[in-house]
């Protein structure tokens, strides 16, 4: 009795230590108790795995829907099927020999395709790029549809999040893009398609994905992700905006996700240059009392990436992106760490804390003065996931934050629910708010797993991602982060301040 009663006090001072901020637990208390969860050892299975337990269960408890939720959301404007396919298995089967990786802004050729990808997957990173090629790609998506184990799914930003929104079966939602007959056939029938978005052929994109730790000739992908290219004009030229706009005021949705401006890159300056300000214009078009969600995507052109953000951005309520296009879109705009030429293994919180502040400064409503409508960010990278918003105007963002993690460690899975045995934690338990002075030291309660700090007008809200060991499919997973962010947030349009 003696004995237990001694652990017991013992194990409630060790915890009591390490969360109201020690560095190190006492050597007399790790003596005296073995508290596997605090020892930096990682070869305890155990230890990790009670901790992934901790936040999972965390998840479940805490994750609750908003008082005021959506009734209708309309998603639109890139839809297409998407061929996965094994990356290095399919350009060994179009006899393309390893060799040393190059980025493209555009692909030209099988020579192109090889160099980008192996570009990326040496980087374990995300990209997507334009074919420009007709012939050459479709004699490369024919090899893919044919090759071992290739699969077809809904692709595009908008029907993947489309679909991820029609899991909520008291939601409506209407996808406008361009919806070949394959792709009608894959979509939840849920979703109302409009008769002007149906096509008579499909818009295929091709997704080369690899594992952690593959390996093809010299290069070695340090973690799982997929490289994805496409001829396609349709979502290309963003034909399915002016229709998309047109069939709001008969749906009359609660909010707006608009997604596939990246698309337009592939297309040439004096293409995008004109298609943009047509963009810009439409989405003008919306109701300013219906909030928009703009999901981001890859993209190489700092000029093109620089409009969006001075022209788009303002115009729109929220935005979701990862690591790679946070940074782009600093070192388009000149703004925090933009000399960064990438990231090393986990982005800095403080840094990317900072670039998340300076775009809610700079395009953004974080000051009563300004006239953008901005006041959100999604912001997701593989080990942790932050919402940052201009505080007055969005609710339930804690439990936002911890529902995007929470999908991000099942569906890499290819789960419904969290398996601890599969996931592990990557992010830092502790981390600063800022990479430079005036900064606060912050840690994670995985009891808790939100840390909440303010900056200014913007509070931003932190949690780690249990990541999948063996993710079965990456693609669309940032779409259903977004997706699952969305329904657990509230828009409260009110007066801020």
């Amino acid at each position: 009795m003696w004995r237990k009663a001694s652990a017991a006090a013992l194990l409630a001072l060790a915890v009591g230590y390490f969360y109201h901020g020690g560095q190190d637990l006492p050597h007399q208390i790790l003596h005296y108790v073995s508290l596997p969860i605090f020892q930096s050892s990682s070869h305890s299975l155990n230890s990790q795995n009670s901790l992934e337990q901790v936040i999972s269960t965390a998840w479940e408890t805490l994750i609750t829907l908003p008082t005021r939720q959506w009734s209708k959301v309309a998603v639109g404007v890139n839809a297409c099927v998407d061929v996965v396919v094994s990356g290095v298995g399919l350009l060994q089967a179009l006899a393309v020999d390893p060799g040393t990786g190059l980025d493209h802004e555009v692909l030209r050729s099988k020579e192109d395709l090889k160099e980008a990808f192996i570009h990326y997957m040496g980087r374990g990173a995300a990209a997507e790029r334009f074919f420009s090629d007709k012939e050459v790609f479709q004699r490369i998506a024919r090899a893919a549809a044919e090759y071992p184990g290739a699969k077809l799914y809904v692709g595009g930003n908008a029907a993947l999040i489309g679909q991820k929104l029609a899991t909520y079966s008291d939601l409506m939602v209407l996808l406008c893009g361009p919806v070949g007959p394959k792709l009608h056939e894959l979509l939840d029938e849920q979703i109302v398609v409009p008769p002007d978005s149906l096509q008579e052929t499909d818009e295929f994109h091709l997704i080369l994905e690899y594992k952690a730790g593959e390996q093809w000739g010299s290069t070695q992908a340090p973690q799982a992700n997929r490289f994805i290219f496409s001829h396609d004009i349709s979502n290309g030229e963003m034909s399915s905006l002016e229709t998309f706009v047109a069939s709001l005021e008969e749906f009359q949705p609660d909010l707006v996700v608009l997604s596939g401006l990246h698309m337009m890159e592939g297309q040439g300056r004096d293409v995008w240059e004109e298609r943009l300000k047509e963009a810009v214009s439409a989405i003008s078009d919306i109701g300013k009392d219906i909030p928009i969600h703009l999901e981001l995507a890859s993209m190489t052109d700092r000029d093109y990436m620089n409009s969006i953000m001075q022209e788009v951005m303002p115009i729109v309520s929220s935005i979701g992106l990862n690591e790679q296009e946070l940074l782009f879109l600093s070192q388009a705009g000149e703004g925090p760490h933009a000399d960064l030429a990438a990231w090393k293994g986990i982005p800095d919180v403080g840094q990317v804390s900072d670039i998340l502040l300076w775009i809610l400064e700079q395009q953004g409503r974080s000051e009563p003065s300004s006239e953008a409508d901005l006041t959100r960010i999604h912001f997701h990278t593989l080990a942790y996931h932050i919402l940052a918003t201009v505080n007055g105007y969005w609710g339930n963002q804690v439990a936002a934050v911890m529902a995007g993690a929470r999908v991000a460690s099942s569906q890499a899975c290819g789960l419904q629910a969290v398996d601890v045995s599969k996931v592990e934690l990557k992010a830092p338990l502790e981390f600063h708010s800022s990479h430079s002075e005036p900064r606060e030291k912050l840690s994670l309660n995985p009891v808790e797993p939100v840390a909440v700090w303010r900056r200014g007008n913007v509070t931003f809200h932190f949690t780690p991602v249990l990541v999948c060991k063996q993710p079965l499919r990456t693609v669309g997973l940032g779409d259903a982060i977004s997706a699952e962010g969305l329904v657990y947030s509230e828009f409260k349009n009110l007066q801020p301040f």
